[in-house]
């Protein structure tokens, strides 16, 4: 077998895994085999630039930011439904369509209506072509570089039987596991969270950068077909399963009904059950089945006449709060939670919720003493949705934003321009106990065993005020805590002690350093040789990097250049903690080493990710952007402003030919 024939069998079981992972959550090989068919395929698609193709596997990881999207004309209107909140109006729409169909014999198509951004998907020879927004229902907004990113969005159909044109509908969604997570983060860095996985998916959607929408997890299940060449399918339910066959992601929670009465059962089912799925549903879509029969019962000119959105109300309850806390994270943000009777919900009993941040106990006017709506956003995250005023006691006081820290009693601040109060106390203990459970979790410095019990004694106690004290205790200091014997004191120690080898990379991510994590401080890992490497750098360097914008740039530098930031990578190296990169190849004399590179226009025999691999194996650096720092300037067809600036500065142009004669 040679190499084109290995690279095409690689690009087949990839997609083959990822169809058993995403789709059918019956992976068969681990995460590690899984990984090292991806690192066979880019190091074989590095090797042969030229067979690189846009649906490759490969191409989900990167793509060049765009300047805006162009306007897409669809060959079908992705018209709205007509929606109703009514069992009886669902009755009435289908004595509509059997009305106006005379008799004829249908079934109905059933499936939950899914809350993300309506998108659809056109492949043609097999290969997705172009991915667009539903916009105003004729023209939506080309999506397609951030679509590739999405990787339950097949980039090329699999099977025989794969028609020629097919054009897919469905809805991008963010699942509500990796959106909690995300906000999660967005909390730890002070920045604004989403208020729901609709509009953070839509957001996403309209980032400019693809890799931006890459890092985020979002998610399609496609629920009909806007057109498909050639085709003899006589039902949408045989084309669903069909497109499933060919490596469409498919909604599974559907179901053909003989009538409206079946349909409505099902529709009290999923009620039900729509808790325990990882996307937001607030309604199911009923749908005549019969292909044929649609186009007989046409459209309006909003909506088409054969189907109808049954929407559940979301379920609120009234209850009244008793307290509001003040919740302090490790970059000193105070956040406001709400505490209230009990309350049954999504068939959970809640006392808490979120009220995000003190501009929103504004918004609301919340007060202790209130009676509140509370409800579920996307039946997971308890929020409280406003306040009954008329049932508001006399003497309930306003809520305003702590003046002092609730943990150290020091004065408070908040962002300019921001919606955030924070304490700025860096000596904060409910700081350092977060910052230390950061430091220490899985996606960091990973020390086993030390869980927030143990780091709640270690502070309390004054053991541990610094991330570097870690590395000083001894399993003598760890057994004068509670509940803590001879073999949990020494596997903490241990554990820590192994964390001294994690390397760069984990290491900043374990700073806490505002807009830094695991992903930002990888690639930082990968353009640095060490933690001081990368101090000493400017924010015009940190922001060349591709990446890492210039709100990331401007924290790095900040951090660095702070005297709390001096010293902890001072202390972390006396405490033997490694700092320098194990991403970074080894330099030694490699062509590019020391140079910093960056590439305009499109290059024949290199796609955008591969032109970036092959100067990172040649030992040299990505940068998006020119400036004075940047060695050369690597220019292909149809360059931008960035050949321009070249010049301006004196920065050495090279063509593609220069560029590969460098490489070796």
């Amino acid at each position: 077998m040679n190499d084109a024939q290995r690279i095409h069998e690689l690009r087949s079981l990839i997609r083959r895994h990822d169809y058993l992972y995403y789709v059918e959550a019956k992976p068969e090989i681990s995460d590690l085999e899984y990984d090292r068919l991806m690192q066979e395929l880019a190091s074989l698609e590095a090797a042969h630039p030229e067979l690189v193709t846009p649906d490759s596997p490969t191409q989900r990881v990167g793509g060049e930011p765009i300047s805006g999207f162009d306007t897409v004309t669809h060959s079908t209107p992705m018209l709205s439904i007509d929606n109703t909140y009514n069992e009886q109006q669902v009755a009435e729409f289908d004595a509509r369509v059997r009305k106006s169909l005379g008799g004829a014999r249908f079934h109905y198509l059933v499936d939950p209506k899914i809350d993300g951004v309506a998108v659809t998907l056109l492949y043609e020879n097999g290969r997705l072509v172009q991915a667009a927004t539903r916009g105003d229902g004729r023209r939506g907004d080309d999506i397609t570089a951030n679509a590739r990113m999405i990787k339950t969005i097949a980039l090329a159909l699999s099977g025989d039987d794969a028609p020629d044109v097919l054009e897919v509908r469905g809805e991008v969604y963010w699942p509500k596991h990796t959106f909690t997570a995300f906000n999660a983060r967005r909390v730890e860095q002070g920045l604004e969270t989403f208020a729901n996985t609709r509009n953070g998916a839509a957001g996403t959607l309209k980032q400019l950068d693809p890799k931006a929408v890459a890092q985020r997890g979002l998610a399609f299940l496609a629920h009909g077909v806007g057109r498909v060449q050639p085709s003899s399918a006589a039902r949408a339910s045989e084309l669903m399963d069909a497109m499933s066959r060919w490596g469409v992601t498919v909604n599974p929670h559907r179901r053909v009904c003989e009538d409206v009465a079946q349909a409505l059962q099902f529709i009290h089912q999923w009620q039900e059950m729509k808790a325990q799925v990882d996307y937001e549903t607030d309604g199911m879509v009923v749908k005549v089945d019969e292909l044929g029969l649609r186009d007989e019962l046409g459209a309006t000119s909003k909506f088409p006449r054969w189907c109808i959105a049954y929407k559940y109300q979301a379920q609120q309850e009234q209850t009244v709060l008793r307290q509001i806390s003040q919740n302090v994270g490790r970059t000193g943000v105070i956040t406001p939670g709400a505490h209230f009777d009990p309350v049954q919900l999504a068939g959970t009993t809640v006392t808490s919720a979120t009220l995000h941040n003190y501009d929103q106990v504004a918004r609301l006017d919340v007060r202790v003493g209130d009676t509140i709506v509370v409800e579920k956003a996307g039946e997971i995250i308890p929020q409280v949705v406003q306040v009954v005023f008329d049932k508001r006691p006399k003497d309930a006081p306003t809520t305003l934003p702590p003046a002092n820290c609730p943990s150290c009693s020091e004065p408070t601040e908040k962002d300019p321009g921001g919606v955030y109060v924070r304490c700025v106390n860096p000596d904060c203990p409910a700081q350092i106990r977060q910052r230390l459970e950061h430091f220490a979790g899985r996606d960091q410095m990973d020390i086993k065993s030390l869980g927030p019990a143990v780091i709640d004694q270690l502070v309390t106690r004054g053991m541990v005020r610094h991330l570097a004290d870690l590395f000083n205790l001894t399993i003598f200091d760890l057994q004068r805590l509670d509940r803590m014997g001879a073999k949990s004191s020494q596997n903490i120690v241990d554990a820590i002690a192994a964390s001294k080898e994690r390397g760069m990379a984990r290491v900043l991510a374990g700073l806490g350093i505002p807009h830094v994590g695991s992903r930002a401080a990888e690639v930082l890992a990968e353009h640095f040789a060490s933690v001081r490497k990368l101090a000493e750098a400017d924010v015009e360097t940190l922001n060349d990097i591709n990446e890492i914008g210039p709100v990331i740039a401007e924290s790095i530098y900040l951090f660095f250049h702070s005297p709390a930031g001096a010293e902890t990578v001072r202390r972390l190296e006396e405490a033997g903690v490694v700092l320098t990169s194990q991403s970074r190849p080894a330099e030694g004399n490699l062509p590019l080493t020391g140079k910093t590179v960056v590439v305009t226009g499109t290059l024949s025999g290199f796609s955008r990710k591969g032109v970036e691999d092959a100067i990172k194996a040649a030992g040299g650096k990505v940068a998006s952007s020119v400036s004075k720092n940047t060695s050369f300037v690597v220019v292909g067809d149809s360059p931008g402003s960035k050949a321009d600036k070249a010049r301006a500065l004196g920065v050495e142009i090279i063509d593609e030919g220069e560029f590969k004669r460098r490489l070796t």
